[in-house]
């Protein structure tokens, strides 16, 4: 049985499930990513406050892939297609367009730091503890 310490995110696997459950009741999944966060590609002159919010509806994306370190696809910018890849780690929150219904992070956690390839330093992050209820 592994250690806690050694388990993968969660991060990218609720992501997944929190967006196939709007996709599922057929309402627009939105992700709130960090655009300053190493490895984040995404055309820079609609971040806000350092954030970007993607819709990532099947009507809105191209290609979508939610893998468990990068999450990759291609979009419109105002009237252009435009490659998006960001890193899990990245993502903020994922919700509902329609009715804010989602999940947020928080920040980084174990299993959580950005992929080898995102950046050359060490990136790990001290495991944080919370309760949840």
């Amino acid at each position: 049985m592994k250690q806690a310490a050694s388990m993968k995110s969660s991060r990218p696997y609720l992501i997944r499930a929190i967006h196939q459950w709007i996709v599922d009741n057929e309402l627009t999944p939105y992700l709130i990513v960090d655009a300053l966060a190493p490895g984040v590609e995404v055309p820079q002159q609609y971040v806000q406050e350092g954030r970007i919010v993607l819709d990532v509806s099947p009507r809105a994306v191209r290609n979508l892939q939610l893998g468990n370190d990068w999450i990759e696809f291609s979009a419109r910018f105002g009237g252009a297609s435009l490659p998006v890849r960001v890193p899990t780690h990245s993502i903020q929150a994922v919700y509902a367009k329609e009715n804010g219904v989602g999940m947020a992070f928080q920040e980084a956690g174990p299993g959580d730091e950005p992929p080898p390839d995102a950046s050359g330093g060490n990136n790990k992050v001290k495991p944080k503890l919370r309760v949840v209820k």
